[in-house]
């Protein structure tokens, strides 16, 4: 009998095109046959819809596209990672012999996919909690394989920081967080397991200490209070579901009590479960929200890869819009969509300078396009959040304009 196996893909099995659909190796086996694998074509990935309640999704995974397509005889034209886009936006497009992409449609996607589904629930928590301290805690949601991309993709959509170390370590950021209850359980005692945080962590460490484990919430956070005084930045509460009731009831009754006690000044976090229904609901009472399951696993946005051209011909399967295109915004957030050989100077909604969204990337297999690191994309999407904010909604599709 083998041995256990950790059943994940190389960076080599990726570029390699085996991380694939067997239809797409037979695709090409067949289109070889005939000879027409050196059929031009252009490709488009795009979203024909977004989850319910969603009007905008956040671009993510460009950076691994590029690796994954870089030194293909292609070219790409794309969104910036961090873009907001919406419905029948081609967010990527792919023009080159189908024969030198074809095949990397299934992993294309899946880190489009992944990536922008994660980052957009990332940006939509950001949304509702503006102002307050967001961390990823979801690494234990995903497999391990993946958790670095998805830390990424949590902290491109606007998460403060992430708690995976090695996702961390690759995006250039340090990872954040203190203690987990097995500390507390371990150690014996709350107040041991704070002691012995506040002695052997440096300094540079904020001092926040888990307050939920054996007490009720309130006395716990007294109780850290009263144990490391001055040196106790903050109390995070993860009390689950079940024993819950109301949280914000339980937030008042906490930092009521540490007021009244002299200890006004202790930060207060809470993690466990977090959603958008309760960074709307706490955001007022809370100084910062630890957030894992809802940002690792989202609702997914829809991107697919269809063929809009064929050796210069308009050509798409129904339900699909045939040719290249580009999308074209003004600083109102109007979109218009026009098929390429159509350029736009004003926008055709309110008339003012408009700007295009798809830009070269990759020329013929040379990368031409910038790759900002993942704090430069984060800070593009924060101050593109920022004009959400402003005008307090934007349209939910985009104008076509043939």
């Amino acid at each position: 009998m083998a041995g256990p196996k950790i059943y994940t893909a190389s960076v080599d099995d990726v570029k390699g095109g085996r991380v694939t659909d067997v239809y797409f190796v037979r695709t090409r086996e067949v289109l070889s046959s005939k000879g027409l694998l050196g059929r031009r074509v252009v490709a488009e990935v795009h979203t024909y819809g977004l989850p319910s309640g969603y009007r905008w999704a956040v671009l993510a995974g460009v950076e691994e596209v590029v690796a994954i397509l870089e030194g293909r005889r292609v070219d790409v034209y794309s969104m910036k990672e961090g873009e907001i886009f919406r419905p029948f936006e081609p967010v990527m497009e792919i023009s080159g012999a189908y024969g030198e992409f074809g095949v990397y449609e299934s992993s294309i996607l899946g880190v489009l996919r992944h990536g922008s589904s994660v980052a957009t629930k990332a940006a939509r928590i950001r949304l509702k909690g503006w102002g307050k301290s967001l961390i990823f805690f979801g690494i234990r949601c995903v497999h391990p394989a993946v958790a670095p991309a998805v830390d990424r993709a949590a902290f491109i959509g606007g998460c403060d920081a992430v708690s995976g170390v090695l996702g961390a370590e690759l995006i250039g950021e340090r990872p954040v967080g203190t203690m987990p209850h097995a500390l507390i359980i371990v150690s014996g005692s709350q107040t041991e397991a704070w002691k012995s945080f506040d002695a052997a962590i440096p300094e540079d460490v904020p001092r926040i200490a888990l307050c939920d484990t054996f007490l009720d919430e309130r006395e716990e956070a007294l109780l850290a209070a009263k144990t490391l005084g001055n040196r106790l930045h903050g109390v995070r509460l993860d009390t689950p579901s079940s024993r819950r009731g109301s949280m914000r009831r339980i937030v008042e009754e906490v930092k009521w009590t540490l007021a009244v006690n002299g200890y006004g000044n202790v930060k207060l976090y809470v993690s466990g479960g977090i959603d958008e229904s309760d960074v709307e609901e706490l955001r007022d009472i809370v100084d910062g929200f630890g957030v894992g399951t809802s940002i690792a696993f989202p609702p997914s946005i829809d991107l697919a890869l269809d063929i809009v051209e064929v050796e210069g011909r308009p050509l798409s399967k129904r339900g699909k819009l045939p040719s290249a295109k580009q999308v074209y915004r003004c600083d109102m957030f109007h979109d218009t969509v026009v098929p390429r050989v159509k350029r736009l100077e004003r926008c055709p909604r309110c008339g003012r300078p408009v700007e295009e969204l798809l830009k070269p990337l990759i020329l013929n297999g040379e990368v031409v396009g910038e790759l900002p690191s993942a704090r430069s994309i984060r800070d593009y999407l924060m101050s593109r959040l920022e004009k959400i904010r402003d005008l307090g909604e934007i349209d939910p599709e985009p104008l076509l304009y043939p």
